[in-house]
């Protein structure tokens, strides 16, 4: 059970008591499906069908040149044998850190459930046909918004925004479609290895690692939680 919270109290000694009993329940080999692709899959539809807000929401790591890490969660749009989408801007830091590192992480954090689900491996942008057809479902408002901010920029003041907003839905105001942006698509992740935690008492939780063999088959391997 979690600690009680005190306001003003020491955060330090209250977060230290704090305490979660896993006990949702187990992950064992025979459990597994025969692909990392699959067992997402079940999870994923586990997780909707708990009505956990947001379980496409991911924390996204990457890291910069000099091998600065950095991470922001973003909402996965495309899941399948390939790996997991995600779209942004190609000005944004994400896609500088990117451009320099082309290996990105994923962390899906299922709590409700007791669940994660970690992957990582190299990164590659979906093709302009891959991207035009997922612009064409997004809503205008967002659409705009794609437009309308040079992410990851400093702006004066939040006026700046709303004005960058109000000019895109200007300037397209006659525009059935809103067109793509040259400077906005989508990046998938090509996992070489995927994690399933399942939480279990005593920190003893289960983790199961499909990975990516030196010849190029997957093999499924448990880790010491």
């Amino acid at each position: 059970m979690t600690a009680e919270w005190t306001p003003r109290g020491n955060r330090s000694a209250q977060l230290a008591r704090m305490r979660v009993a896993y006990s949702a329940g187990a992950l064992n080999e025979v459990d597994l499906a025969g692909t990392w692709y699959e067992q997402f899959a079940a999870w994923l539809d586990d997780a909707l069908a708990a009505g956990l807000a947001e379980p496409n929401a991911m924390v996204l790591a990457t890291a910069d040149a000099e091998g600065l890490p950095s991470s922001r969660i973003v909402l996965a749009k495309g899941l399948d044998e390939r790996g997991v989408v995600f779209y942004t801007n190609y000005t944004s830091t994400k896609m500088h850190d990117l451009d320099a590192t082309p290996f990105a992480a994923a962390t899906f954090p299922w709590i409700a459930l007791h669940r994660q689900v970690h992957l990582r491996g190299p990164i590659e942008v979906l093709t302009p046909e891959e991207n035009t057809a997922y612009w064409k479902i997004r809503p205008r408002g967002a659409q705009l918004g794609a437009w309308a901010s040079t992410q990851s920029t400093v702006v004066p003041d939040r006026r700046t925004l709303d004005e960058a907003l109000e000019y895109a839905a200007a300037r397209f105001a006659d525009t059935e479609q809103v067109p793509l942006p040259p400077h906005w698509g989508g990046v998938r992740i090509r996992p070489v290895n995927v994690e399933f935690w399942q939480g279990r008492p005593d920190r003893m939780h289960d983790r199961l690692r499909y990975h990516v063999t030196d010849d190029g088959d997957w093999a499924v391997q448990r880790l010491a939680p």
